[in-house]
């Protein structure tokens, strides 16, 4: 295992800086994902950690020991891409055992590290095969199967699961987690989707026009978002941005005063600036009492239905209700927002006044 520290590195393709001043330390055994939209430097940032690309300003550690002049083969990595990059000619066993192939191992001593590798990626039946006779997902397992019997120092994962269907990226996540769990190799795994983030990091570093937004454990992340990107971002469905005055009890919403916990009332008191309330679907309740609204939109998805209504002063509100309800546009509610749970981000910077709501349960 490795550590892995990036000291302000920045990159550049002609005049189009990508990555700006990235810094970040990464522990060995730990399972860190770059997550952000398209185009927001997360893979040119893998890309340097492998050595495919190299930084124009800045260092990148791995043990303490400055690594930006070594070669990709150098470093201990190996990358398992988006495109699985399996050779078609090549059985399963061939496409796991070819880089030690590469290195002149032996064919014996090859296959005695193939089997364990293939076991453990439930690929010990296929290892006959051809990459065109297997599915979607073995042909994934096969990709990260050769990138675990090289025995690699550090495992770099570029969206991997992309070209999988949600039932198999939904499997592929639980295999790479428990995966992660038994080798404990420092892993980079980068994504745009934020859901496979949560469910497989230790911590996730959210990236934005080639910064660094936030970086913490996905907790801390979905509830102390750092910045109204950060916040929007993280969460399904996402959570509600909504303008709002200074209040008696805390902000007004139209002509509606919100009440806000404890630590959100101090931290407007020590603000001067406009500020903006947000707020998450499960963090908002409809009942018989509280601000009265109208229906725009009722979306059951199973375990829960998604209620969009009316905010005071314009804007909509979501709300995750609990099972499956029947409820029609226009038709009349009343909802209440957790004061706990309301987060205030100043209006000009988009960064989160310093509260702490707290952690959601479950």
């Amino acid at each position: 295992m490795s550590a892995i520290s990036l000291q302000g590195i920045v990159k550049r393709f002609g005049e189009t800086e990508v990555c700006r001043d990235i810094s970040l330390d990464i522990a060995k055994g730990e399972f860190m994902t770059l997550l952000g939209s398209s185009g927001c430097g997360k893979t040119t940032t893998l890309n340097m950690i492998a050595g495919l690309e190299h930084p124009t300003s800045g260092d990148i550690l791995m043990d303490g020991a400055r690594v930006n002049d070594l070669a990709p083969i150098a470093r201990g990595i190996a990358m398992v891409f988006q495109n699985y990059a399996l050779y078609p000619h090549m059985t399963v066993a061939d496409n796991i055992g070819f880089s030690l192939r590469l290195k002149g191992m032996p064919r014996d001593e090859i296959a005695r590290k193939v089997q364990p590798v293939a076991a453990a990626l439930e690929l010990s039946h296929v290892l006959g095969r051809f990459p065109a006779q297997l599915s979607g997902g073995q042909q994934q397992r096969v990709a990260i199967g050769r990138a675990i019997v090289r025995e690699p120092k550090v495992f770099l994962f570029d969206e991997p699961f992309s070209n999988l269907d949600a039932a198999l990226r939904l499997r592929m996540r639980g295999e790479v987690k428990e995966l992660h769990g038994r080798l404990g190799v420092t892993s980079v795994f980068v994504t745009h989707d934020q859901e496979e983030a949560m469910s497989i990091s230790d911590r996730i570093a959210v990236m934005r026009q080639g910064v660094i937004e936030q970086v913490g454990t996905p907790e801390e992340i979905y509830a102390r978002p750092a910045t109204t990107y950060v916040a929007t971002f993280i969460g399904s469905p996402q959570v509600d941005v909504l303008a709002v005055e200074r209040g008696s009890e805390g902000v007004r919403l139209g002509q509606v005063d919100i009440p806000l916990g404890e630590a959100a009332r101090a931290a407007l008191r020590r603000h001067d600036g406009a500020v903006d309330l947000a707020i998450r679907p499960e963090h908002v309740r409809l009942g018989d009492t509280g601000i009265a609204s109208t229906v725009r939109l009722s979306q059951p998805i199973g375990y829960a239905t998604i209620v969009t209504v009316d905010a005071p002063g314009g804007g909509m509100i979501s709300v995750r209700v609990p099972g499956l309800v029947k409820l029609v546009p226009g038709e009349a509610v009343h909802m209440h927002l957790d004061p706990e749970q309301i987060m205030l981000f100043d209006r000009a910077s988009g960064r989160r006044l310093a509260t702490d709501p707290l952690v959601p349960e479950g």
